[in-house]
């Protein structure tokens, strides 16, 4: 029950996943559903992709509504020497890092929101920050 009042609290305090109108590049907020912990596959394509795109290229249909354009996720091993560079995205999700292309924090900051999906349970929200970075690994270049 716990666990359930504060994924709504969630949902109700502005958790918000942002989408494209197709028709311009107004952007709708969305309120973010609740994924599994298991699939970094699935939080991405609920969380990320509205921005950084299907396929993590920076070209989601929300892109073009944002003040900065999206980083290309396939390509941090590349600009990080050819290593993906596991700690410093655990770090950005989980707020610990001030990513300047996203200028005034259009990117949520995925810890706190995870904290609360999860009933606080830190663990969990472990699991689901590695999973997600775990995906953004798989889509390397």
């Amino acid at each position: 029950m716990k666990r359930v009042c504060l994924l709504v609290l969630a949902v109700l305090c502005g958790v918000l996943v942002l989408s494209a109108q197709q028709q311009n590049s107004n952007v709708k907020m969305n309120p973010a559903k609740p994924t599994s912990a298991a699939s970094g596959e699935q939080m991405y394509m609920n969380y990320c992709a509205s921005c950084h795109g299907r396929d993590g290229k920076g070209d989601g249909p929300a892109a073009a509504g944002l003040q900065k354009h999206p980083a290309d996720l396939t390509k941090l091993s590349q600009s990080h020497g050819g290593t993906f560079p596991s700690q410093y995205v655990i770090n950005v999700l989980q707020g610990k890092v001030e990513v300047t292309p996203h200028g005034s924090r259009e990117m949520p900051v995925w810890g706190p929101i995870f904290r609360a999906v999860s009933g606080g349970h830190e663990g969990e929200v472990q699991l689901r920050i590695n999973n997600l970075a775990g995906y953004l690994k798989s889509l390397q270049k």
